[in-house]
């Protein structure tokens, strides 16, 4: 799955042009590499996103294409941040 769906389709950010956005300006890491919007994103991967002056760092658990808000949450795990 691309990063910036990844990041919509798990709530992490709300839309996919804002995340599309955070992957050009280098704000979104994928173990430890920078990402582009097209980036492919795998089970167990680290990323990172930089949000103004703080930092979230997630594992991805599962890639769910069509994901509801209630099954959002289970798509990552909150690392650091």
């Amino acid at each position: 799955m691309r990063i910036d769906k990844f990041l919509k389709n798990s709530r992490i950010i709300k839309r996919r042009q804002v995340a599309k956005e955070a992957c050009e300006n280098g704000r979104v890491t994928i173990n430890g590499s920078i990402a582009k919007p097209g980036s492919v994103v795998a089970e167990g991967d680290i990323i990172e996103i930089a949000f103004g002056n703080s930092n979230l760092k997630v594992k991805v658990l599962d890639l769910i294409e069509g994901a509801k808000k209630s099954t959002a949450e289970e798509m990552y795990e909150v690392i650091d941040g």
